[in-house]
């Protein structure tokens, strides 16, 4: 009786982990409205004169749900919120939304996940175009924090 207490603690335990980490696994919505979302996001952008980064990505893709997960939790989270509006779009298997990437310079020439940031005006800020997050599972949470900070600051200083 109590190695089969123990088993059902167990698969308990597994389920649980499973189901909160399940949001990270998938970090992109194949089904979202991308334009939709970018449009409320610009809204939101103007109202709090944040500007809007779009994350461009897969679920398939181990470096975009390393990223979200980095981005997720932290310092690194805090960020995000204190700096951005945010909208994850999905490319599927480069066969989706690229009209999207290709609005702000294609981005994702160079892998994902990929990332641009625009003003609330519609002015585009920055642009992922060397694949510089494409190898974010090697980023430590620090890394993307470093990125992110110094990419910022570059923003910043062409304001």
């Amino acid at each position: 009786m109590q190695r089969f207490a123990f088993v059902l603690l167990v698969l308990g335990s597994i389920f649980a982990y499973n189901a909160s980490a399940a949001p990270l696994l998938k970090p992109y919505n194949p089904s979202a409205d991308a334009k939709a979302e970018i449009q409320a996001a610009m809204t939101a952008a103007q109202a709090d004169h944040k500007p809007v980064l779009i994350f461009f990505g897969a679920n398939w893709c181990p470096d975009c749900r390393a990223l979200a997960k980095s981005l997720s939790g932290g310092k690194n989270a805090a960020l995000m919120h204190q700096h951005f509006n945010i909208v994850k779009v999905d490319v599927g298997n480069f066969n989706r939304n690229l009209d999207i990437a290709e609005r702000y310079g294609d981005p994702i020439k160079k892998g994902i996940p990929a990332a641009v940031i625009v003003s609330p005006a519609g002015k585009l800020l920055y642009a992922t175009q060397a694949g510089e997050l494409a190898n974010a599972r090697t980023m430590s949470n620090a890394g993307v924090n470093a990125f992110f900070e110094q990419t910022l600051k570059k923003i910043d200083a062409t304001r």
